[in-house]
């Protein structure tokens, strides 16, 4: 009888154990894709930025940082608990519409009103005294913000909405290594 005393208190202890402890990790280095998610699903926790469309927070080094949550049983360090805060990218913003400099590229490119939203009033000076220079000046500035290499004088990104049409340019110089495919 008293064995089974014995037995039976030390397995409460033990399922008791396993309850409260856990795995205890640095969760924003040492976790692998799969053991948390980012952001954190909670239907209470928006991460987007209405105005700006980008992760709230966002940086000029185009950081932010989110709050993830960790796999069921993993207990984070830094905050005691299951959610932890990594960063992610993102692109800063400063206010710049990409909309409303294509519009106004399109029906105001003439007068340079797109480059004077821009931040380039130079270019946008030139444009107005020279009609745009003769309009074709006006249909390169169309072509250039459409695909989004003229962008705000600041260095910032244009307010895209978060699944818009977003051009991301990828660069390769002679130190480029390809991946060799298997139907190469």
């Amino acid at each position: 009888m008293k064995l089974y005393k014995i037995c039976n208190i030390s397995l409460v202890f033990i399922v008791y154990l396993q309850n409260t402890v856990g795995y205890k990790v640095d969760c924003s280095s040492t976790l692998r894709m799969g053991q948390y998610i980012c952001p954190d699903p909670a239907p209470n926790y928006t991460f987007i930025d209405p105005k700006t469309q980008q992760p709230e927070g966002c940086t000029k080094e185009n950081k932010a940082k989110v709050r993830c949550l960790a796999a069921e049983g993993i207990t984070c360090k830094e905050t005691n608990s299951s959610t932890f805060y990594l960063e992610v990218p993102c692109k800063w913003t400063n206010g710049y519409s990409f909309e409303t400099a294509m519009l106004l590229s399109i029906f105001l490119g003439m007068f340079g009103a797109d480059r004077f939203y821009l931040g380039y009033p130079a270019i946008g000076l030139l444009k107005f005294c020279t009609l745009g220079c003769s309009f074709l000046g006006q249909l390169l500035d169309i072509i250039l913000i459409a695909t989004q290499v003229v962008g705000p004088s600041d260095g910032s990104y244009y307010i895209i909405p978060y699944y818009g049409a977003g051009i991301e340019v990828i660069r390769s110089n002679n130190e480029t290594y390809k991946l060799p495919q298997d139907d190469w």
